[in-house]
């Protein structure tokens, strides 16, 4: 027995080198901008340096922590019989490591864009791509706080999913040298046989279909995500749909062909029933899938490379370990949007540990991304997409569990929740989720804070989440409509301040261990999570405005039928709203409590745009109030007019002083963000008699 336990222990230690062969084998920087940003130097950190390149790695197909990802077992392995991937990856560090703050700060890039990070955090209205300028800099809160940030590619190139006519969903490849891709292999059956499936694609034209057809932009092309597999007509399908809810079509005059293995030819029908906003879905059978499951571990890869190892296989040194020291302590990750449902689903799959056991990832903020996930570990993913209520409303993985909570779903039968991998190997992160008032009507976020019976949960501690009120999913956008596709003002609101003090409180959370502000979202035992109607939410009958309650329904779903079927519903609640209708209950920024506007974050598709169907999923709406007590009397609108609420500039600047010094009472906003609230409102017209 006792010989026997030696030789298990031997080829223990014989198999833990092999099974550590997974990892990044080189960090090739191919260019250096020292100093970037034009040489400006950032108070005691000083000045930064661009550096970007190309990491390549492997990842062994047998390890546990790998073998969750889709069709890795069918993909090419090398001599060591690993699979290969590259990413490209981007860093802006300080030129003197030491004078950072010892943190990576992780941006999960957004369709291969990093230009996201920099007006999220520094207010930044240029960079793009590449950030080199003095102004792409913005105000240098990053900077200045001393972050290492990095950006590391994880979409695929290939299949090369190009945008088509009115789908801007789809990521836009060879537009831009600096956009960030990953290279994953093609995975095959036994044998090398492609593996085939049915893909479904959804193509909105949004242009107003001619009147009478047939006519040049009575046809249009639709950009295929994947080769088609076999060409035969019967072998596909296309259908018509005027609203997501109505039932599927195939009119008599409506036609399609393949123009290659990537393109599909539709015509429309010439009914009027079917505008610029109808939806057409074409489904197909597709081959070559990519494993782009990949992304997760290679992710997990680069990041632990770049925090804990000095050299990479062929002797180039780590840009973050000067001296052969590595000179990071802890890293924050923060997605937007798709980046935020991704870097939620890196966490529920398991993928903060990397094949040493460390953690990848201290800390985590996904913001606007709801209660989904992505499309991004399955065969066929189609990654750039995302459930609204009107567009692509059947993205896979949308489905339970939604919360960090662990908890029994009657409706699925399952039980499950979004920390179970990381708890069982002890490499949770902190959690931040952070919310604009749309997700709670396009991204089901109520999920986040009940069960699916629709009843309040309590949060782990390692948990918060936290609503802007009244705000919108893209952020501030100057007033202004789109041509018909959305009805009402966009939302200016800025949310950037909010960004900031939590980043901050998040950094001391995982540094410190000092507790972060409270989670503030509404609940059900406050009665500020309600249904959406509009008795129930209390939004007022303001003068020319249609509100339909609409909002992202969610159903059990079944994805291996196509197209899916759905299934029992689940609850979703939005966010009461106060007699102006704006948000009740999350964290009100000054322009909610002392308000000029209605702000909400739900817009509506306009005529001619299968109107009155929830916009994009990323634009709210404004409604201005009256200025006079006339001009409201004179309208019928409920709603107070900006001279009735602020008699004087005096009451005005006061009013904004208080909120902007309860917010920072609470650590939700940072100095410098309370005094550009009282010098923007002194600098105000607000309250002051007209000349």
């Amino acid at each position: 027995m006792r010989r026997t336990m030696i030789f298990l222990v031997l080829a223990a230690l014989i198999l833990i080198p092999f099974l550590a062969e997974a990892r990044v084998t080189e960090l090739l920087i191919t260019s250096v901008a020292s100093p970037t940003f034009g040489g400006v130097s950032f108070g005691s950190v000083g000045q930064y340096e661009r550096l970007s390149g190309i990491a390549r790695g492997e990842l062994d197909p047998n390890n546990p922590l790998n073998a969750d990802v889709v069709n890795i077992d069918k993909a090419p392995r090398n001599v060591r019989g690993n699979v290969e991937y590259d990413v490209d990856v981007y860093i802006l560090k300080p030129v003197d490591l030491t004078k950072g703050n010892g943190r990576i700060f992780y941006n999960v890039l957004n369709r291969g864009g990093k230009g996201g990070l920099l007006s999220a955090f520094n207010d930044a209205s240029s960079g793009g791509n590449d950030p080199s300028l003095a102004a792409d800099a913005g105000n240098g809160f990053l900077m200045r706080q001393g972050y290492t940030i990095v950006w590391i590619g994880w979409q695929t190139p290939y299949p090369v999913p190009k945008q088509s006519a009115g789908d801007g969903s789809r990521l836009a490849t060879g537009l831009d040298p600096w956009l960030m891709m990953a290279r994953f292999p093609i995975p095959t059956n036994p044998g090398g046989a492609p593996i085939v499936a049915l893909s479904r694609e959804e193509f909105i034209v949004d242009t107003t279909p001619p009147t009478p057809p047939p006519a040049p932009s009575s046809s249009f092309t639709g950009n295929l995500t994947y080769p088609v597999a076999d060409p035969t007509p019967a072998l596909a399908s296309l259908t018509v749909r005027e609203k997501q809810a109505d039932p599927r079509q195939t009119p008599a005059d409506m036609s399609w062909s393949y123009v290659d293995p990537w393109h599909v030819r539709i015509t429309r029908p010439s009914s009027t029933a079917f505008d610029g906003g109808a939806i057409y879905e074409f489904i197909y059978p597709a081959k070559d899938p990519v494993v782009t499951g990949m992304a997760f571990p290679a992710t997990r890869d680069v990041l632990s490379f770049l925090r804990y190892e000095a050299l990479d296989d062929i002797g180039n040194t780590n840009p973050l370990a000067p001296g052969g020291t590595p000179g990071i302590e802890k890293v924050l990750g923060w997605g937007t949007s798709q980046s935020g449902r991704y870097i939620r689903n890196l966490i529920h799959e398991g993928f903060n540990q990397d094949e040493k056991g460390r953690k990848a990832l201290d800390g985590i903020t996904a913001h606007v991304g709801g209660s989904r996930k992505g499309d991004f570990n399955f065969a066929f993913s189609l990654s750039g997409t995302w459930s609204r209520q009107h567009e692509e409303h059947f993205q896979r993985n949308d489905q339970f569990p939604f919360t960090w909570t662990y908890l029994h779903d009657p409706i699925s039968g399952l039980t499950d929740g979004m920390l179970v991998k990381c708890q069982a190997s002890g490499t949770c992160p902190k959690i931040m989720e952070t919310m604009s008032e749309d997700e709670m009507f396009q991204a089901r976020a109520s999920l986040l804070v009940t069960d699916t019976e629709g009843n309040d949960i309590t949060l782990p501690d390692n948990v918060r989440v936290y609503l802007f009120a009244s705000t919108q999913h893209a952020g501030s956008t100057p007033p202004s409509t789109n041509s018909g596709n959305y009805k009402y003002f966009s939302n200016p609101l800025r949310y950037t301040p909010l960004q900031r003090a939590l980043l901050v409180a998040l950094d001391r959370w995982v540094t410190y261990g000092e507790r972060p502000p409270d989670s503030q979202f509404p609940r059900r035992k406050d009665h500020t999570l309600v249904p959406s109607d509009q008795a129930s939410t209390g939004f007022p009958d303001i003068p020319g405005v249609v509100y339909t309650g609409l909002y992202n329904w969610l159903r059990l779903t079944d994805y291996t039928v196509q197209p899916p079927a759905e299934g029992p519903p689940y609850p979703v609640f939005v966010n009461r709203v106060d007699k102006d209708g704006n948000g009740l209950a999350g964290i009100r920024l000054p322009d909610v409590e002392v308000p000029l506007a209605t702000y909400t974050g739900w817009n509506l598709r306009g005529a001619g745009h299968a109107e009155n169907e929830l916009c994009t999923g990323t634009i709210g709406a404004y409604f201005p109030f009256p200025q006079t007590k006339a001009e409201r009397l004179a309208t019928g609108d409920p709603r107070r007019s900006v001279e009735e609420r602020y008699p004087t500039h005096e009451s005005y600047v006061g009013k904004v002083r208080a909120a902007a010094q309860h917010l920072r009472a609470q650590a939700l906003l940072l100095d410098e963000d309370v005094e550009d609230y009282i010098e923007a409102a002194e600098e105000s017209s607000i309250g002051k008699p007209k000349k």
